[in-house]
């Protein structure tokens, strides 16, 4: 084994922190790691996460299903996720002392419900194996210190410039910095492919209608799409004063990041405010209603659990007068009410930004990256972990899980050049 090698990691976020502490336990310490940071402070991400509670990773351990939860990078997670998942993840918080929780939805925290007890145990991690953190590093460049032969095992080693005319030599360099063009421009220049970066997780800013009076209410079982012809996706409906959040909408900005993006966001969408229910089914149990009990009063099925504020808005919307029986209500207005339950029609103007939380479509191309491993197909020693790879995950704790997993991998990857 290579002796003490001096690791380089670019970005102290959720991923290079975690990286560097792998690492660690991988080459059992023996090793000189050094995390560089371009702003004043660490884990600024983590922080406010979750509402500044820090959703951690999500309690889905199947990896077939888990990996579903990514648009981009599902088919290399889906194996990467069987080396380390969910389970790893709560037994790694456990193991130093972080109490974690799951949430009805799956979502995973610290039972302090504070992101700051995950970001002590990250700073006393690194502080008991004196891995240091330099802040204000901006980086400039990375250089090979040789360009190997594609037929040899000779390690690479490499040069890094920082700003102010710093540079260092190190054997191996994690990069880990998230969404970061001037990274992105560095690695291009070292021969990888960029994938054109795009928003990824945002809230949907709607055409201005009255919909958006009804601030801060829920609708639990929502379905969502882009029309004419867009993936619908599923999930409780946030209302908000600029249009729809909540993890329905959050859902749909990730998995059509793209179309989205090309469409400058501005996009037909169509909603259904309880699930998958199909108009023709809703019009048929309605007019079965004013059938066989025509004296009762029209009110929503209880199991769609809809605010009364929102089924009044849906009154509105059909043209109905609220209060009516059934006996007063025509087939037409029971075919208005089950076309407005089932295919609002909406437009989208604008992106919204979902709290601070900003992912990122895009990044280095999957293809460049040996996914067992986390290494560069093209720069031997160089490794890549979390969001400054073409992998995003949905809301709900998925991104972080990406952050933890693939730097797991990475220092797996590091371990096993350090012994050929």
């Amino acid at each position: 084994m290579q002796k003490n090698p001096k690791i380089a990691i670019i970005g102290a976020g959720a991923s290079g922190c975690f990286a560097a502490l792998q690492i660690y336990e991988e080459l059992q310490g023996l090793c000189d790691i050094k995390i560089f940071e371009k702003s004043k402070e660490p884990l600024a991400k983590l922080k406010i996460s979750g509402g500044g509670r820090c959703n951690v990773t999500h309690n889905l351990f199947d990896p077939e299903l888990l990996s579903l939860r990514y648009p981009r990078g599902n088919k290399e997670l889906r194996w990467a996720f069987e080396s380390f998942g969910p389970n790893d993840t709560i037994n790694w918080f456990k193991k130093r002392g972080v109490a974690l929780k799951a949430e009805a939805d799956g979502r995973i925290f610290p039972t302090t419900d504070s992101s700051e007890t995950i970001i002590q145990c990250f700073l006393e991690e690194l502080k008991l194996k004196k891995i240091p953190i330099h802040f204000e590093q901006g980086l400039v460049g990375i250089y090979a210190n040789h360009t190997p032969n594609q037929d040899s095992n000779q390690k690479t080693g490499f040069r890094v410039l920082w700003e102010g005319g710093i540079e260092e030599n190190f054997d191996i360099v994690v990069v880990a910095t998230g969404s970061n063009r001037k990274v992105w421009s560095i690695l291009e220049k070292l021969g990888h492919t960029i994938i054109t970066p795009v928003p990824s997780l945002f809230t949907l800013t709607l055409e201005n209608t009255d919909l958006m009076e009804l601030t801060g209410l829920v609708i639990p079982n929502s379905e969502i799409k882009i029309l004419p012809k867009g993936k619908p996706q599923k999930g409780p409906m946030l209302i908000t004063h600029w249009g729809l959040s909540g993890p329905c909408a959050l859902r749909l900005s990730a998995w059509e990041a793209r179309t989205l993006f090309e469409a400058d966001y501005k996009v037909d969408l169509s909603v259904n405010w309880i699930g998958g229910e199909k108009s023709q089914t809703i019009e048929e149990i309605y007019l079965n209603k004013k059938e066989k009990t025509p004296g009762d009063k029209l009110i929503p099925d209880p199991e769609w659990k809809l605010p009364v504020r929102f089924w009044d808005w849906i009154l509105k919307e059909s043209k109905i007068q609220p209060n009516k029986r059934y006996s007063d209500i025509s087939k037409s207005e029971i075919r208005n009410l089950s076309l407005t339950l089932t295919q609002t029609k909406l437009r989208m103007v604008a992106k919204g930004v979902f709290k601070e939380e900003f992912v990122t479509a895009g990044g280095i191309s999957r293809k460049d990256i040996q996914f067992q491993t986390m290494e560069s197909k093209q720069i031997p020693g160089l490794f890549f972990t979390g969001e400054v790879i073409d992998v995003d995950g949905i809301t709900g704790g998925f991104n972080f899980q990406n952050a933890w997993t693939t730097a797991t991998l990475a220092a797996r990857g590091i371990r096993k050049t350090m012994v050929t």
